[in-house]
């Protein structure tokens, strides 16, 4: 079998269900034979291990530890979904503590085992700003570490499909930016179904604010469906985010990226971006007043959970930033 790369590829909470689901997918796509899956928990580990290999992918080199300096000695991209997972009832902001408290480990992993890696993609939620955390104690540049947020925009897409009877791939320029969560963006002016603008479809505002709330609380429905939090979905995305970081196909949803300029400063968020090779790049949102304005919206409640962080001691003020990360 003919893999993408031969480079050491991590995947931590490996023993989870996202985890496991992005072991397979790696391998399946072919993207590096050189899989080594972390996680905290043994048992779990070595189960997720042994249905790998009962796989029996050609060529395949893959190794489980649960020893930090082993999984990221070496590495040049790491998925990490290894953040406690949200439960029915749950928002994504309720992981805060914890789950940046982890991410902040995380990133000093890096830091200390290998500062060489290419490129991050953080998946755990409230992925914003575990990202944050995460990019803040690694030393990464912004541009080798991105968020999921793609999810949001495939939901809407995935809800408009089947609201006019459509292949999902017939909707485009479906996109949500800002935050991953409550206060997520959710921009129609850039929407087309079958080539023809979302605008001259007939679409009620009742039924758009039902679809609005349906993308909003897409993961909550899952929860509610299946009894768990989503896996498939995050863990095929966050596995094509680094296939693009490994120099496959380009990566077009939007991502969680590291944004400060002269209107969002010091934030992680998704934007309209590419991942490649080169790493992650972004561009302003284009939309109506309206968008723009529920954008900053999100914007003000990342600053606000960015804030929390900050007063937990989980990182320093912002003006410090440069203390732990040069990039930055």
């Amino acid at each position: 079998m003919k893999y993408l790369t031969n480079e050491k590829l991590v995947i931590v909470g490996a023993g989870g269900m996202i985890g496991s689901n992005m072991a397979q997918s790696v391998l399946m796509l072919g993207l590096t034979p050189n899989v080594c899956l972390y996680d905290i928990y043994e048992p779990g580990l070595k189960g997720v291990l042994a249905e790998i290999n009962h796989c029996g992918f050609e060529g395949a080199n893959v190794t489980a530890t649960i020893d930090p300096a082993e999984a990221f000695t070496g590495a040049k991209f790491i998925i990490s979904s290894g953040g406690a997972p949200r439960k029915e009832g749950m928002t994504r902001e309720d992981l805060l503590k914890g789950n940046c408290q982890i991410a902040a480990e995380f990133g000093d992993n890096i830091k200390k085992y290998c500062p060489d890696v290419n490129h991050v993609v953080v998946i755990f939620n409230p992925a914003d700003v575990t990202a944050l955390t995460a990019l803040i104690h690694s030393g990464l540049k912004p541009s080798q570490l991105t968020s999921l947020a793609a999810l949001d925009s495939t939901r809407l897409q995935e809800a408009l499909a089947q609201e006019f009877g459509v292949q999902q791939c017939k909707v485009t320029g479906a996109h949500t930016y800002g935050g991953h969560g409550e206060a997520m963006a959710v921009f129609a002016s850039q929407v087309k179904i079958d080539g023809k603008p979302l605008s001259d479809m007939g679409l009620s505002p009742e039924r758009w604010l039902e679809i609005k709330h349906a993308t909003v609380q897409g993961g909550s429905n899952i929860i509610k469906l299946r009894g768990r939090s989503s896996f498939q979905s995050p863990a095929y995305q966050a596995v094509k985010m680094i296939e693009a970081a490994m120099g496959g196909d380009k990566f077009t949803w939007p991502a969680g990226c590291y944004v400060n300029n002269a209107v969002f400063q010091n934030v992680m968020m998704a934007m309209p971006s590419t991942i490649d090779k080169t790493g992650v790049h972004f561009n302003a949102p284009k939309g109506t007043a309206e968008e723009m304005a529920a954008l900053k919206a999100s914007y003000e409640h990342l600053c606000k959970m960015r804030d929390e962080i900050v007063a937990l001691g989980i990182v320093p003020p912002v003006s410090e930033w440069k203390s732990l990360n040069p990039n930055l």
